[in-house]
């Protein structure tokens, strides 16, 4: 697909949000595992059934010309922000550049302190969201995401029993909460998508012969202390990761569709640990090399490996 109008080089888009375990570090690998049919053109459908970040939707859309795009995830909030940026972009950029302005000009506990009282407004407000049916309402609501997103600790995105939203501030010297021609980009690359509030099972019935099926699901802890999995209110454990990789092999059977996934690879701390070798025996696994940090161990911070699982 060509990257240039009349010469000049297209804008090439980044996720929108900050995601705790994202892929944007790892897609010149993910490049080189892509199925070939990508560049051939016989992929006509994307189905991602854990958005999060978008990072590689992103990736895909702006480098192959695939028809259409099915994006779920299980987090109602991730769905209503990028059908905002897909519906209504410029209204978008309006409420965000109110966050902006308010926030850059203030010192920092000041900035600590709208932070604060935006993350305090926007639990409060989460009852009353129709996440059904869209609305004005979703506008300041997305805003209100992408600011706590960007200014938030680490870019986590954690919920209590309740829902609310609870990382704390971030204090950043200067967060680049949001650049314009980016949600543009992103909103033009969105108009062939279908965004969908279900978790990953509900992809199923969206996977044809001609498709390309992403699944970056919550990773599994690798030590006691990192986690990868508090990004809504359930938990994904190791009985989610076999329901998973059960629908990953019925696809596979099923379908002549092409399937990739990716997790954390336990034999970084426990060499013995064949838990993902062992799930997924039937299917090619591949190591790739990603800046993480291992965080109840000092000497391991820095890169460690994660597998990335293909049924071709």
């Amino acid at each position: 697909m060509s990257e240039t109008v009349e010469s000049q080089p297209i804008y090439q888009a980044k996720p929108l949000l900050k995601w705790a375990g994202g892929k944007s570090q790892l897609l010149a690998q993910f490049r080189l595992h892509y199925p070939p049919e990508l560049n051939a053109g016989t992929i006509h459908r994307y189905v991602e059934p854990f958005l999060g970040g978008g990072a590689v939707f992103v990736d895909i859309a702006q480098r192959y010309d695939i028809a259409e795009a099915h994006l779920f995830d299980i987090n109602a909030e991730i769905i209503l922000t990028y059908t905002v940026v897909q519906r209504e972009p410029r209204r978008l950029i309006e409420a965000m550049a109110g966050h902006r302005r308010h926030y850059i000009a203030q010192d920092d506990a000041s900035r600590s302190d709208y932070f604060y009282a935006v993350r305090e407004h926007y639990n409060a407000q989460r009852s009353t969201v129709d996440f059904a049916v869209f609305s004005d309402a979703w506008i300041d609501r997305a805003a209100d995401m992408i600011f706590l997103n960007k200014t938030c600790f680490n870019g986590l995105f954690r919920v209590n029993a309740a829902g609310g939203f609870n990382v704390p501030f971030g204090r950043y010297f200067n967060p680049e909460i949001f650049e314009e021609r980016n949600v543009l980009r992103v909103s033009e690359l969105l108009q062939r998508a279908r965004l969908y509030i279900g978790g990953f099972e509900t992809c199923e019935p969206f996977v044809s012969d001609d498709s390309f099926v992403y699944f970056d699901p919550p990773y599994r802890p690798i030590s006691k202390t990192a986690s990868f999995t508090a990004y809504a209110r359930d938990r994904f454990d190791d009985n989610d990761q076999r329901s998973l990789a059960r629908l990953y092999a019925r696809m596979a059977t099923k379908t002549r569709a092409k399937l990739m996934l990716s997790n954390s690879d336990p034999r970084n701390l426990a060499p013995d640990d064949t838990f993902f070798d062992d799930l997924y025996a039937q299917f090619q696994i591949h190591r790739v090399s990603a800046n993480r940090m291992i965080n109840s161990v000092a000497e391991r911070r820095g890169k460690i490996s994660e597998i990335l699982v293909t049924n071709y």
